[in-house]
């Protein structure tokens, strides 16, 4: 693809996803013309993310600097560009390590772009959004994308996926654990090929019942492969069983990655085409792959293509949500009265409290979910919705949006327990508690569920002051709300806002 300066056209016209893999970090940026992407410029740095994480699941000072010299790098691309216009998605390594907040913090000095870690799931789910936008199929195809540190697996249809899947094998991590030094041999290669089978016990029963008529490879692993094939004239564009078995011995007739010399094999590549070969060959094996074709498109291209749609407001997470109502029969009636009210306080609030639209819309996915963990029990249901929404696959969420998600969740009523809330990267602290004053507040108003309950009325928030202005005779007539209202009251003060409240009754010792 030419290379284009990205000043060359208006930064208003262009969008941009960075993809910060476990080998190497992505930048794409592209346009939307007519409703379809024109890809305009790539970089592509190699960065070995995985070869810095050690058995503690540590990233390595060394490792993080190569991170960081590329984020600089890539800002400098990215200059003009405003943050709406750009996605920064960071997949297995940065997901896995532990001090991966650390690298975080320290790429916010220097990368002035989010930088949105997503979950293995979220990621299949992308990378066959990209396939599936790239190249048109009418049947059922399965799609394998080998990186550094995980291999992700998707079937679908169309565009919907029907199966998502993430595994802890990479051709990164793979080549530090089972061929260290570029050394091979059939040991080394047989241990890695078992591993590799083993890690995929788990998906194989239930991607093989679900079936598909085409298998499609994704990035540099399988691009690589697909050229040694035909460079060898095996086959121009097909990758078959047969020709991994084939390249394997090829492979174990040398000592050292060095020494391989294929056509369509770069140097940068030697050290990864073992790991990556034993990793799709144990695919095949597994899945009972006859043959694979090799498709221009992945997880960038898939945040391009959402990003296109979010552009033109067709949110996938809007799906998600919708999904989330019908699997655990979410009373919608209820939700439409909790987000009524929260639209009243979001727009008397908001300004002030310098809220971004990103919390109107989480305040009001938390609407529609914060009542799922009744499938549960109705007691702490809370706690059983915050559960359901931490460890459930919620498409379009980044790990941290949901986090979000299932903290405002988890606080909706009761006692808030600042010391439990865990910090937020992508978010302020601040800015938490005051979304989560106003969905407490509306969940609060509508607890009895009738519509005639909540009356007309007006707030003014100052930065650590919230006035709820509701008229004197309601607090007469609802006496159970105003002494719930007394003790929200106590409830904030613990998340650092004063609740204000003129005309609601102090509580005397006759109440």
């Amino acid at each position: 693809m030419t290379h284009l300066t990205p000043n060359a056209l208006s930064a208003a016209e262009l969008i941009a996803a960075v993809d910060l893999g476990s080998n190497s970090f992505h930048l794409v940026i592209a346009r939307i013309v007519d409703g379809a992407l024109q890809l305009l410029h790539r970089e592509k740095q190699k960065v070995q993310l995985a070869d810095g994480l050690d058995e503690q699941q540590m990233l390595s000072d060394e490792a993080m600097q190569r991170g960081l010299s590329v984020l600089r790098q890539f800002a400098e691309t990215l200059k003009d560009m405003p943050p709406q216009a750009v996605r920064v998605i960071a997949t297995y390594t940065l997901r896995r390590a532990k001090n991966s907040a650390r690298f975080l913090q320290q790429a916010q000095a220097i990368f002035p772009f989010p930088i949105e870690v997503i979950a293995g799931q979220e990621e299949a789910r992308l990378i066959y959004q990209g396939v599936a936008h790239f190249e048109t199929y009418t049947g059922q195809r399965l799609v394998i994308d080998i990186g550094g540190g995980s291999t992700e697996f998707a079937i679908g249809v169309d565009f919907q996926p029907l199966k998502l899947a993430s595994r802890n094998m990479g051709c990164v991590s793979f080549a530090k654990f089972f061929f260290q030094k570029g050394k091979i041999s059939p040991k080394r290669f047989e241990r890695a090929l078992l591993l590799a089978e083993q890690e995929l016990e788990n998906i194989y029963t239930g991607y093989k019942a679900t079936g598909w008529q085409q298998a499609v490879g994704t990035s540099g692993t399988i691009k690589t492969i697909k050229d040694i094939v035909s460079g060898l004239g095996w086959h121009p564009h097909v990758i078959r069983l047969e020709h991994l078995e084939k390249l394997q011995q090829l492979l174990l007739q040398v000592e050292q990655c060095e020494d391989l010399n294929l056509p369509g094999l770069t140097e940068d590549r030697k050290q990864l085409l073992a790991p990556g070969l034993a990793i799709l060959l144990a695919s095949f094996r597994m899945l009972g792959i006859d043959e694979m074709v090799y498709v221009d498109a992945a997880l960038r291209e898939g945040v391009l293509y959402e990003m296109s749609d979010r552009l033109q407001h067709q949110d996938i997470r809007q799906h998600t949500i919708q999904s989330l109502i019908k699997r655990y029969a979410i009373d919608t009636e209820q939700a439409g009265r909790v987000s009524q009210t929260v639209e009243v306080l979001w727009q008397q609030c908001h300004a002030a409290w310098q809220l971004s639209e990103e919390w109107h819309q989480l305040l009001l996915f938390a609407c529609y979910v914060y009542e799922i963990g009744l499938q549960i029990n109705s007691s702490s249901v809370q706690r059983h919705s915050a559960y359901i929404l931490n460890n459930a696959n919620l498409p379009g969420f980044n790990q941290e949006q949901q986090r979000v998600l299932a903290s405002l969740v988890r606080y909706h009523r009761r006692k808030i327990k600042p010391d439990d809330v865990s910090a937020f990267y992508l978010y302020q602290q601040a800015d938490f508690y005051h979304a989560l004053t106003i969905f407490r507040l509306a969940v609060l108003l509508n607890q009895k569920r009738r519509e005639d309950i909540v009356p007309t009325f007006s707030c003014i928030a100052q930065p650590a002051e919230l006035t709820l202005l509701l008229p004197e005779s309601w607090y007469q007539q609802h006496t159970v709300l105003a002494a719930d209202l007394r003790t929200e009251q106590q409830f904030l003060k613990r998340a650092g806002l004063t609740l204000q409240c003129p005309g609601l009754p102090e509580l005397t010792e006759d109440n």
